[in-house]
């Protein structure tokens, strides 16, 4: 296989790691924890695993004792990539296998193939030396591959014990995001009343940031995806800073947390960044948001700007209060609707669509551009329901914008010339080489779970925090899955589910944006221009988190 030159040097990268992981380890164990919510329905669903105490790793000093002597003795090691793409998966894998090597050089590791369904199907491979080495430092989860099976059914479960007993396999590492480690915490309860000897451990993965709590300060994958996204944003505007003639909407990734896109406007500082939770807590409607990007539009044109950049969160029509009624209305009147799918052509479909729907609802579906609401009403997912990541809703703005702007040029209030280009940024940022921090951060998270494994925990999350400093002061433990879980409404169930973390209003990053969001709209274009993401040079270029990151721990 042939490899670029940075690939090539970016092999040879030794990730930096905490001081508690660079030799013995000793494992120091907290108070009891409770879950985030609902604390007697989670302790009733997970009587094995709740209440256990967070895990702080030290180093073991000269005449301590070693508290993981088990680790002596040689044992196996499943892990499973789970979920979409992140920045750094390789490096966890990496961590995992010196981890385990490190501890006993007769320890295996087997990686099941296409995500949790290789668990189920006893689809696997022994991960060598020489496979590992081929993919450190590197992006993508193509190691092994990834799914999105989801691990819920007795028989499962029981497939994979199965699986494990004849390889050998001591413990399941679980890299994902918060679905994937519900599935692992169900895992690993599964496997204590069954008694098996199975461990169960997950890893903080999604480049949505929507992954984090007090003890998970922010999931790998986020800090890459964001700085790719960034250069790009940045690399559009110095492009309109300098032709001075075009809008540019951009959508960025994030259905169900706006994290992403209010870290790349931190990171670019572009005209205008819409933040969903923002929206909803608003109750704005699609008309104001619109409104409100007019009158940017408009003021700069004033001034003989006539070009900007937009950032929209891709799960934004969801947060607009009125859409949510609109797509809830719509999800009900077309599942499985026999009549609706005999209807020959759009029109035909459009008419009966506004034929049910409520008034309120009907005005804002008839306000919406024809290949929107015909968006609505054509993609579903497999539950039925409207693809919303799948609609364009940069398009949907550019529309409005345009129409609204016709309407103040016919009453000479405004002179400017718009013409606007849509993006969207997704794909371009889940498999990006991983930056130094997040290549640090996912080693040490893989190398981390070793220690996990070795004490015989489970039911764990393999943690590393204290990550606005340097590498060697970060802390190494584990946290308890049910410490993070609250009961949620699933396809019409109560749910033990991972809290996600939504953008907070009062938080120190969204009190920058609104802070400096009047100065980045006006006249004195103010926009940063990241760059691409540095491997070699000064650590203040190279090794630095996130802004959100920096500004939650008042950096």
């Amino acid at each position: 296989m042939q490899k670029s030159p940075l690939q090539i040097a970016r092999q040879a990268y030794q990730p930096k790691m905490p001081k508690a992981l660079q030799g013995a380890v000793r494992l120091v164990e907290g108070e009891k924890t409770n879950s985030v919510a609902d604390q007697e329905e989670i302790k009733k669903l997970f009587p094995n695993t709740y209440g256990l105490p967070v895990i702080t790793m030290e180093p073991v000093e000269k005449g301590q004792s070693d508290d993981v002597q088990c680790t002596k003795e040689a044992f196996n090691v499943g892990v499973i990539l789970s979920g979409g793409q992140a920045p750094g998966g390789h490096n966890v894998i990496s961590g995992l296998y010196d981890g385990l090597k490190a501890l006993n050089p007769k320890n295996k590791l087997y990686g099941f193939l296409g995500g949790p369904s290789g668990l189920i199907d006893g689809k696997y491979q022994e991960l060598t030396g020489e496979i590992i080495d081929e993919y450190r430092n590197t992006g993508g989860f193509d190691i092994i591959g990834s799914g999105r099976t989801k691990l819920e059914e007795t028989w499962q479960f029981d497939n994979g014990i199965e699986i494990c007993k004849q390889l050998g396999i001591k413990a399941v590492v679980i890299i994902g995001g918060d679905d994937s480690n519900t599935n692992a915490c169900v895992l690993a309860e599964y496997y204590l009343q069954k008694q098996c000897g199975i461990q169960v451990i997950g890893c903080p993965k999604t480049i949505d940031g929507d992954l984090k709590n007090e003890m998970i300060e922010t999931s790998f994958g986020f800090d890459t995806a964001c700085k790719t996204y960034a250069e790009l944003i940045g690399n559009i505007q110095r492009d309109a800073n300098s032709a001075k003639k075009y809008w540019h909407f951009i959508r960025l990734m994030g259905r169900s947390a706006s994290h992403i896109a209010l870290e790349c406007a931190l990171q670019s500082q572009p005209n205008i960044c819409l933040i969903s939770e923002e929206v909803e807590a608003k109750k704005m409607t699609l008309n104001e948001i619109v409104e409100d990007i007019v009158k940017v539009i408009v003021a700069r044109a004033n001034a003989g700007l006539n070009f900007g950049t937009i950032l929209i969160p891709e799960g934004l029509i969801e947060f607009i209060p009125a859409m949510r009624v609109l797509i809830q209305e719509l999800n009900d009147m077309l599942a499985a609707n026999e009549e609706f799918t005999s209807l020959d052509g759009d029109d035909a479909k459009r008419e009966y669509v506004k034929s049910k729907l409520t008034p309120a609802s009907c005005d804002l579906y008839r306000s919406l551009p024809k290949g929107i609401a015909r968006q609505l009403t054509l993609d579903r997912d497999p539950h039925g329901n409207v693809m919303v990541s799948q609609i364009e809703t940069e398009k949907l703005l550019i529309e409005m914008v345009q129409k609204r702007l016709a309407v103040l040029k016919a009453n000479g209030e405004y002179k400017g010339k718009f013409s606007a280009l849509n993006h969207f940024f997704g794909y371009e940022g889940r498999c990006a080489m991983p930056s130094n921090f997040d290549a640090d951060y996912c080693y040490s998270i893989g190398v981390t779970a070793t220690h996990l494994i070795a004490a015989g925990k489970t039911g764990y999350m393999s943690l590393v925090r204290n990550l606005t400093k340097p590498a060697a002061e970060w802390i190494a433990g584990g946290v308890p899955i049910t410490m993070m879980m609250n009961m949620e409404r699933r396809n019409g169930k109560m749910k033990p589910v991972i809290q996600k973390a939504l953008v907070e209003l009062d938080g120190a990053p969204f009190k920058y944006l609104e802070a400096h969001r009047a100065e980045w709209a006006d006249a004195n274009t103010s926009y940063i221009y990241p760059g691409p993401i540095q491997y070699y040079g000064p650590t203040e270029v190279c090794d630095q988190p996130t802004h959100t990151l920096l500004l939650e721990r008042g950096k």
